[in-house]
């Protein structure tokens, strides 16, 4: 007995599959991209934040703090711009 031949039915929803599946893969690796430029600008943005003249207040020293801690946690920035940061309020604490 020969084995019978798949329909044109199941043949069009597994092409309809793995072409979802490719779009869906498309789309995470837009995603990803626009994720990782995201986090290149939070990690500017937190060391203009970070560095400036002057020492902050202690109000803005713990919003600073925690602002930046929140982030970190987040996975908005990197282990290096967290710990550049931190060495940035350091610096202005103790100018």
């Amino acid at each position: 007995m020969a084995k019978q031949r798949s329909s044109f039915a199941k043949l069009q929803r597994d092409k309809a599959k793995k072409e979802r599946a490719a779009h869906k893969r498309a789309a995470r690796r837009r995603r990803k991209a626009d994720d990782s430029e995201d986090m290149n600008n939070e990690a500017g943005d937190v060391i203009e934040m970070v560095s400036g003249d002057g020492e902050p207040s202690p109000h803005e020293l713990l919003m600073l703090v925690e602002d930046l801690h929140k982030r970190r946690a987040a996975g908005l920035i990197s282990e290096e711009d967290f710990e550049e940061a931190k060495v940035e309020l350091f610096a202005r604490l103790q100018g």
